[in-house]
Parts: structure tokens; C-alpha cells; sequence
């Protein structure tokens, strides 16, 4: 009783700072996880002859996952709290990354994946509830632009570091490191991370049938639409490119090793961290958010049709390095969601974006695993065709978020 209570006090007494970065650690592990298919593909394609497709499966089987928990994440979040839900979560996060590495059929190792992306459901979302929770509205931007950069150290470890892993002894070693990190990041959430002190004046605890209406009611907004057809797109495309795409093809394309590779994706991953925090400080504002958004999706689709059009390696590193920087923008939707809908549905509004995003992502990396399938039989090579695919998604989310209605608040 004295031990808990000693370790009850000391975890109260962390500043928030300090639980933000328990929580972060949680979400830089998922970003690891959610990349690690562009440095395994070229030795799962060897070892299970994997088609195009199927990387596309095993790569999407995370982000499926991921996204269609969101719902549930949000719910247990509002009815049990940020630490409770995110600790008996990711606990999955070991047990897939175990299974995966064990496993000796594709279909166990995609399972390994799903296992995974359930675990990771919270990771992002409770950072953001605990920002818009912990800090003032006018920081939210900012705070959540610095939260994503240092999540984005999880996706240095699948550059160069997890490339020479993979390279030197199997991409199952990589699987049992991650595995190892992940325990160390739930121990880290459980010793800092608490639940803020209960209000003098609670409302009454919402059952699970309550939080469903409510959560399902964000669909009758007219302006939920634009929002989430925009969310499926974004984030989808800079994941799909540096998580799926970007070995391959570098490898088949201009005869990269999977070092290389690695290095590639290290240099990716760094400008990525920059992004989301300086686009985080730029935000302009409910005024212009719009129409930044709207500009930052057109850009990253020009520079992906740079990228199908094959103009070199050079040019292929530098249009795919220019991307990750400049997808920082996709900050600006957290602002967008938290400004569009009334603080009382700011949870759910943000695990409904969340689950958009990587719904989003799911279906892009299986559906350009099946363009990349098809291009051959029509003549077309397969990077031009999962490029030039991923830039025509972002024209169409682009043009649903101008043409749907928009947020009358923001």
C-alpha cells in the first residue's frame, strides 16, 4: 500500500512536459513500425515470394487495423482515460512484433501487423487529447507540431540504423528490437503518465451506447465529409512513399542497396521532424488554414508527378526529401478538426480524423500495390504507376475539401 502510494504521489508530480514525452515515446515507436515495410520488402519478397500486392497487404495490414480501432480508442479514452486505455493497448504492440518475428507464413506475419496496429491505436491520439486537454487552444498548433517531429524519431531508427540491422542479420531481428523498445516505452507511460485530477463537479459518466450516438453524430455535420476526405489522402501518401515505396524503388529503379536505402530514409525521416514543428509555428489561422491545406496537398502531388516521371536518382531522392519536409504542412489539419467542431466533441472529432488518416493509409498502400500489380500487363512501369496513382489521390482529396461544405467556425 505505501510502495503504491509512494509511486501514486511521484507520477502525480510530473510536469506535463514530462508525461507529453512518455506518451510521444508510445508514438514514436508506432511511426517505427508504420515505415519499417520499405527496408523489410526486398527480404520478405525473397523469403515469401511476396507479390507487389501482397506488400501491399502486409503493409496496410497495420494502418487497417490502426484506423478502424480509432472509434474505440476515442470512447475509451473519454470513459477510462488516456493512461488506462493506451496501457492495456499496447501491450499488443509486443505480442505482434513477437509473432511477426517468428512467423514462418506470410499470412501469420500480416496478423503480426494487425496485432500491432491495434496496439499502436492510442499512441498518436492520446498525445493529442492530452495536448488539447493540458494546454491552451492558441498552442495547440504548435504543441502538436512539436509532438509529431519527435515522433518522427521513430522513423530514424527504420533509416540507416534498422537498414544495417536488416542488412547484417534478418528483417526478424528487426521485429525483436522494436519489440524490446516497446516494452521499454510502456514501462515509461506507466511510471510518468497520470490522469488529471477529477473536476470539483464531474458530468455523469456516459455509457458505451451514449459514446457511440455521439460519436456517430459527427457524420451528420455537413462538414465532416471535406475533412475526412482530405484526412484519408494526406498522410496516407508521405506513409505509403517513406513507409512502403521508397526501397523498392530506389532499389529496382537506380540499383540501390538496401543500405542505401537506409540512408535515404534517414535523411527523409530528419527533414520530416522539421516539418510538422515549423508549419506548426506558421500556422496562420482559421482564416487562411483552408486554403494553405488545400495548397500544401497540391504541392506534394506536383512533387510526386515529378517523382513518376523518373527524371534520375538524383531527382528522385531530392523530390522524395523536398516531400517529407514540406508534409509538415498536414499539421495544420489537427488545428483545422479542433477548430471546426465545439470542445465538447474535441476527443471524438479527433479520433474520427485519426481514423480517417489511416483508414487512408490502409486502402493507399493496397491499392497501390494492386496498380503496381496491374502496370506491367498494361505496359506501364510500376513506380510510374504508384507515383503518378498517390498524386492523382491528393487532387481528388484536395478537390472534396474545396468543393464540401466547410466548418461554419472556422
Amino acid at each position: 500500500m505505501s510502495t503504491a502510494n509512494h509511486l501514486g504521489a511521484a507520477v502525480r508530480q510530473a510536469p506535463r512536459v514530462v508525461m507529453l514525452m512518455a506518451l510521444t515515446s508510445g508514438f514514436a515507436l508506432s511511426q517505427a513500425y508504420r515505415t519499417v515495410a520499405a527496408l523489410m520488402a526486398p527480404q520478405l519478397q525473397a523469403e515469401f515470394a511476396a507479390t507487389p500486392q501482397a506488400l501491399g497487404a502486409f503493409a496496410g495490414a497495420f494502418h487497417f487495423a490502426f484506423g478502424a480501432m480509432q472509434i474505440f480508442v476515442g470512447i475509451g479514452i473519454d470513459l477510462h482515460g488516456i493512461r488506462r486505455t493506451v496501457l492495456t493497448a499496447f501491450p499488443l504492440v509486443v505480442a505482434g512484433s513477437v509473432l511477426a518475428a517468428l512467423s514462418h507464413r506470410f499470412e501469420w506475419l500480416v496478423l503480426g501487423q494487425a496485432l500491432i496496429g491495434i496496439g499502436c491505436a492510442p499512441a498518436f491520439l492520446v498525445c493529442t487529447v492530452f495536448v488539447a486537454r493540458r494546454y491552451p487552444p492558441e498552442r495547440f498548433a504548435a504543441i502538436s507540431g512539436l509532438v509529431l517531429g519527435l515522433g518522427s524519431i521513430g522513423m530514424l531508427a527504420t533509416g540507416s540504423p534498422l537498414a544495417w540491422l536488416i542488412d547484417a542479420a534478418s528483417w526478424r531481428a528487426g521485429f525483436g528490437v522494436l519489440a524490446a523498445c516497446s516494452v521499454a516505452a510502456w514501462a515509461a507511460i506507466w511510471w510518468w503518465v497520470a490522469e488529471p485530477a477529477p473536476d470539483a463537479s464531474p458530468a455523469e459518466k456516459e455509457s458505451i451506447g451514449t459514446a457511440m450516438r455521439r460519436f456517430g453524430a459527427l457524420f451528420t455535420l455537413p462538414h465532416t465529409a471535406g475533412i475526412v476526405a482530405l484526412a484519408a489522402v494526406t498522410y496516407a501518401s508521405f506513409i505509403t512513399v517513406r513507409g512502403l515505396w521508397l526501397g523498392p524503388l530506389l532499389i529496382a529503379r537506380h540499383g540501390f542497396s538496401l543500405v542505401q536505402v537506409g540512408h535515404v530514409a534517414l535523411v527523409i525521416s530528419l527533414v520530416a521532424m522539421v516539418g510538422p514543428p515549423l508549419f506548426g509555428r506558421l500556422d496562420p489561422g482559421p482564416a487562411t488554414r483552408r486554403r494553405w491545406l488545400v495548397a500544401g496537398t497540391l504541392v506534394c502531388a506536383t512533387l510526386l508527378a515529378l517523382v513518376a516521371s523518373n527524371l534520375g536518382a538524383t531527382s528522385d531522392v531530392a523530390l522524395s526529401t523536398v516531400f517529407g519536409l514540406l508534409s509538415g504542412y498536414m499539421v495544420l489539419q489537427y488545428a483545422d478538426v479542433r477548430a471546426a467542431y465545439p470542445a465538447s466533441l474535441t476527443g471524438r472529432a479527433l479520433a474520427l480524423f485519426t481514423m480517417a488518416m489511416f483508414l487512408g493509409v490502409a486502402a493507399m498502400q493496397w491499392f497501390t500495390g494492386w496498380v503496381a500489380a496491374l502496370a506491367p500487363a498494361l505496359g506501364l512501369d510500376p513506380f510510374v504507376a504508384t507515383m503518378a496513382a498517390i498524386a492523382a489521390l491528393l487532387v481528388a482529396g484536395a478537390f472534396a475539401y474545396t468543393r464540401l461544405p466547410a466548418p461554419t467556425m472556422a
